[in-house]
């Protein structure tokens, strides 16, 4: 010890450097962040809601693509289609309301598709009422079938009424369409005040 004027000067200590201040962000020695009301936020929160953030964004993404699909499945139009494509309304030779005269008297239907169609329980009428009702046939895509008014043995081309008199009228007529749940699927119709996809039939058979 020195004496300085009579009393011991201060004794020199070796030089102790100041505690290193807290780091900012650190937290029980874990990284973090400050919020805006100088709290700390762990590393690993901070972690978290990122990848929930990325998870919300991919999921968001995935289901922007597949929606288009989806409302393109929903909206994709069944193609398959029958049509009358023919009638035959007015039996060629004398009417005498025979087997054979009756069956000359028909309606042709095409199924216009690929895709085979199940007509059971599906309709042909006229304008009066007289009906003809499938009962359990098939029309193969591409394929054609002609329901005659007459009586015989159905076949997959030839369909039978089996009626003893003339359904469809020689001066006018409609030939309507429709479905087992009585929706409306295709007519044709002639005469002179009939029209039918903007053409005017007339004479006794129409494509």
């Amino acid at each position: 010890m020195v004496w300085v004027c009579g009393r011991p000067a201060a004794t020199r200590t070796p030089h102790q450097p100041a505690p290193p201040a807290p780091l900012q962000g650190v937290v029980g020695n874990r990284a973090g962040a400050r919020t805006a009301l100088g709290a700390f936020v762990s590393s690993s929160t901070v972690t978290a809601r990122r990848l929930s953030a990325a998870a919300l964004a991919a999921a968001a993404i995935v289901g922007a693509v597949a929606l288009p699909a989806s409302a393109a499945d929903l909206a994709r139009p069944d193609r398959t289609k029958v049509e009358i494509s023919a009638v035959q309304y007015d039996a060629p030779g004398r009417e005498d309301r025979s087997r054979r005269s009756l069956n000359k008297e028909w309606v042709e239907l095409t199924n216009t598709s690929r895709r085979t169609v199940n007509l059971d329980g599906w309709t042909l009428k006229n304008e009066d009422g007289d009906t003809y009702t499938f009962d359990h046939y098939r029309l193969d895509g591409r394929a054609t079938v002609r329901i005659h008014t007459g009586w015989g043995h159905d076949t997959d081309s030839d369909l039978y009424m089996d009626r003893h008199n003339e359904v469809w009228d020689n001066r006018s007529d409609t030939a309507t369409l429709r479905n087992d749940h009585d929706r409306f699927i295709d007519d044709e119709s002639w005469g002179r005040h009939h029209r039918h996809g903007g053409h005017q039939h007339g004479g006794g058979r129409h494509h």
